[in-house]
């Protein structure tokens, strides 16, 4: 593992809203499957979409969720 993924990213507060800034978990490897999921990100287009206009806590549950379609596929993260 390099350096840099060893290293924690650092938080950042949106200075408007008080909450902490989430970024997005895409990886350039925009696809969606036959269940309407990116290869990429695990993310569906649902998500993908309304990923700007969640709250931090919508972000942690998108997370969450893609984590577990990633994790049932057995993937480690780079289709």
């Amino acid at each position: 593992m390099s350096e840099s993924a060893q290293r924690p990213r650092p938080v950042i507060i949106d200075p408007l809203t008080g909450e902490e800034l989430i970024p997005s978990p895409c990886v350039s490897i925009c696809a969606l499957d036959e269940h309407d999921v990116c290869i990429g990100c695990f993310r569906s287009g649902s998500e993908i979409t309304d990923w700007f206009m969640a709250s931090s806590a919508e972000k942690r549950a998108i997370l969450a969720r893609a984590n577990e379609r990633r994790l049932e596929q057995g993937s480690n993260g780079l289709s």
